[in-house]
This record gives structure tokens, C-alpha cells and sequence, in this order.
């Protein structure tokens, strides 16, 4: 029963392209494309410096128009849209706030539709490209730690640019066991398993505790001041952002602009299979902004957080099965989720709220927006508001002690 029990979970792992071991993670991303795109790595290789030296735009307008026909296979596709959705980014705000790029060169704008179109991902830089697919091992044969790590490419920020990424792949390789967890208890919930559901609840409850853990590398990896100041602009998109209120027009491809959200953790992958999974119901705008940012997140991801979503509810299960040993392993685990969520606003609070009411105070050159970007997330939300609110939306999930007991007079 085992050996079945486990080929069908390898089944759900290819059929959502899951790794077992990195989760939503992409397995040995490449660093290099066929000669022929030699210049949109050149160009991405060297994006801190072309940046901070304000010669990145002069050089995407000299770029070839080039045809992304070449590229082969899922992973150069997946290394063309970071390399390209690097460049967009540095191209639009290489001049701050103050000048954003109103359109993007066609020899940027068409190649990077046409691999998101390949890809079903949007052309702007996501989540899913500067977490899940920007790194590689110094040395290869060694462990996935962040000494030993280091990003594909990068953003003015320099120690910080690599922490915050680093952290972030972390956090989401520390999701993995979680995924198998959720995969577990959704295998178990058709056969009406309780100890395969509690068993994989478990797995769930520990994988999110050790994403926290691993969320704390941050305070030391990442200074606030210069994440506030110098990288946060560059995973700001342009959809709700005032400094680009129309979009941007993609040159060769529209005469209209078109309205993308900035890379955000509201787009991991794992993170949303876990309210799927958990029955954690997000309302109104909340609701309506997580089931956006799911167009940012590679198709079979997508596909996963949808299968759990329509799944039997794992909660209204529970409640009609009374054991208590379930109902606590379930609420143990929206208490770990609890405890993440309230772990990442007091995080954000650090990282850009304090940092951004100090901003006017140091003669910042960003002031004038600063409020802006502060209440804004990069992906558009509001941000302490929409934090507290999906944090009490998870809260609000919990089994009373006081359900579990009606449900059990009912039977």
C-alpha cells in the first residue's frame, strides 16, 4: 500500500511540477542561453552597474529585435524571462521615481511577451522568477545554505539585493515538506484516511514553523534602509502605482498600456496551496488580489492552489468526524500560519513602513512617493491593511472548542 500510496504523490509532483526536495523551487536553473541572446545576458549580467551608471537605456535602444524561436526547452525559457524581466525593470526605473519609462523598446517589450505567452506567465519580473529561478551554487557540489549561494542576477542593493532573494528561496524550500503534506492529506481526505490527514497536518504544521524560522535569516542578511531605498523600487510594477497610473505600453505589441503588479509574496505558490488546503477564506478586494497575483505563478502552481481549492473542505470534514486528535492537528497548523503572517507584517513594518516615515525626515531622494510605495505593497495591495486582514481571515479559520462539541451532539 505504501509503494502505491507514494507513486501516486510522485504522480501529483510531476503532474504540478513540484520537486520533492525544493518545492515550487525550479531544479538547477540554467545560467546560459544559445549565443544568439548573447546580449540580453550581457546586458542582465551587468544590470547593477548599468543602472547606478544611468547607461542601461541607451543600450536596450541599441538591442536587435531578436526571436525567442530558439529557445528550446522549459528552462531557457524560464532563464529568458528573468534575464529579460530583469532589463524591463532596471529600463523603467533606471532614472527613480521621478521618470519612470513610459514604453518599452520593442527589441525588449516583443521577445518578452513571446516567452510569457510560452510560459503562461505575465511579461513582467514575478515571484516565481526572482525567488524560484535566480540562483545557483557557488559550489556545486556543496548544500543549498546561504553561504554557498548565490543569485543569477541582481539589482542595485548589493549584500541586501542577495539576502532578500536568498531568504525568500529559502523560506519557499522550507515550504516543501509542507506541499507533500498538503498532497498527503488531500490523497488521504478520498479514502477517508484520519491518520493519513493527521499525519500530513503534522507535516504541514512543521514545514510552516520552519519557514518562519528561516524567515528570521532576514534581519541579518538585509539592511532596511538600503532594501527601502535602493531594491524595493525595482519589483515595483505598474498597476496601482501611482507613479505609472496608465501602465506601460509594450512597444510592437499595444498602443495601449498595459497594467502589471510587481513581483510580491502574495504571489508564492505555497503559501496560497496552504489557505486552499487550511479553508482560509479571504474576502472582498483581499480575496479578489490573491486570485489576481495567481496569473503571476507558473500554470501547473496555478493548477495546484485550484485542485485544492475545489477539493471537499478539509474543515467541514473534520467536523463531522469527531476526533479531537484531528481537530487539534488542524488547528495547530492555521496557528503556524497564524503565527507566519503575523511574523511577516511585523517584518514588513520594519523593512518599509519605519524606513519610509524616516525617509522625508533624511532629505531622501525619494521623497515625494515614499508615502505612496509605504501603504502600497509592490504587487499593488494596500499594504498593513491587507496584511492584517488575511492574518485574521487565517485566525478566523480555527475550530472552537464549542463547534467541535455542537458537530458531536449532532451525530
Amino acid at each position: 500500500m505504501e509503494t502505491h500510496g507514494g507513486e501516486t504523490l510522485q504522480a501529483d509532483f510531476d503532474a504540478f511540477d513540484i520537486s520533492e526536495e525544493l518545492g515550487f523551487l525550479l531544479e538547477e536553473p540554467l545560467t546560459n542561453l544559445p549565443d544568439y541572446y548573447r546580449v540580453w545576458l550581457d546586458l542582465a549580467n551587468n544590470l547593477t552597474h548599468l543602472i547606478e551608471t544611468r547607461k542601461l537605456r541607451d543600450l536596450v535602444h541599441k538591442m536587435p529585435v531578436l526571436d525567442p524561436h530558439l529557445l528550446s526547452n522549459h528552462r531557457e525559457l524560464r532563464l529568458a524571462h528573468l534575464a529579460l524581466g530583469f532589463i524591463t525593470m532596471g529600463y523603467v526605473w533606471q532614472e527613480g521615481h521621478h521618470a519612470p519609462a513610459q514604453i518599452l523598446p520593442k527589441a525588449l517589450a516583443w521577445p518578452f511577451w513571446q516567452v510569457s505567452c510560452r510560459l503562461g506567465l505575465p511579461p513582467i519580473l514575478t515571484y516565481a522568477d526572482t525567488v524560484l529561478a535566480n540562483w545557483k551554487l557557488k559550489d556545486p557540489s556543496g548544500d543549498m545554505e546561504i553561504g554557498n549561494m548565490d543569485l543569477i542576477f541582481s539589482f542595485p542593493g548589493g549584500e541586501s539585493c542577495k539576502g532578500f532573494f536568498i531568504v525568500s528561496l529559502l523560506v519557499e524550500m522550507a515550504a516543501s515538506s509542507g506541499i507533500r503534506g498538503a498532497l498527503e492529506v488531500m490523497r488521504a481526505m478520498k479514502i477517508s484516511d484520519l491518520i493519513g490527514i493527521q499525519k500530513g497536518l503534522v507535516k504541514v504544521t512543521q514545514s510552516l514553523k520552519k519557514m518562519k524560522e528561516t524567515f528570521k535569516l532576514m534581519h541579518h542578511h538585509v539592511d532596511p534602509t538600503v532594501f527601502h531605498g535602493t531594491l524595493r523600487i525595482f519589483v515595483s510594477g505598474w498597476q496601482d502605482n501611482p507613479m505609472l497610473p496608465r501602465g506601460l505600453v509594450y512597444e510592437g505589441l499595444s498602443d495601449e498600456p498595459i497594467l502589471l503588479s510587481g513581483g510580491s509574496a502574495a504571489q508564492s505558490s505555497a503559501i496560497q496551496c496552504f489557505d486552499a488546503l487550511l479553508c482560509i477564506r479571504h474576502e472582498d478586494e483581499t480575496g479578489a488580489f490573491l486570485t489576481r497575483m495567481r496569473d503571476y505563478m507558473p500554470p501547473a502552481h496555478r493548477q495546484l492552489i485550484e485542485t485544492l481549492s475545489v477539493s471537499p473542505s478539509l474543515r467541514d470534514f473534520i467536523l463531522s468526524h469527531s476526533s479531537s486528535d484531528l481537530c487539534q492537528a488542524f488547528n495547530a497548523c492555521v496557528s503556524a500560519l497564524v503565527d507566519l503572517r503575523s511574523y511577516h507584517l511585523n517584518t514588513v513594518t520594519k523593512y518599509i513602513i519605519v524606513p519610509g516615515n524616516q525617509a522625508p525626515a533624511m532629505g531622501c531622494p525619494l521623497r515625494g512617493v515614499g508615502t505612496v510605495l509605504n501603504t502600497r505593497g509592490t504587487g499593488g495591495s494596500s499594504l498593513m491593511v491587507f496584511l492584517k486582514g488575511v492574518r485574521n481571515a487565517t485566525q478566523k479559520t480555527l475550530i472552537s472548542e464549542r463547534q467541535s462539541v455542537s458537530r458531536e451532539s449532532e451525530m
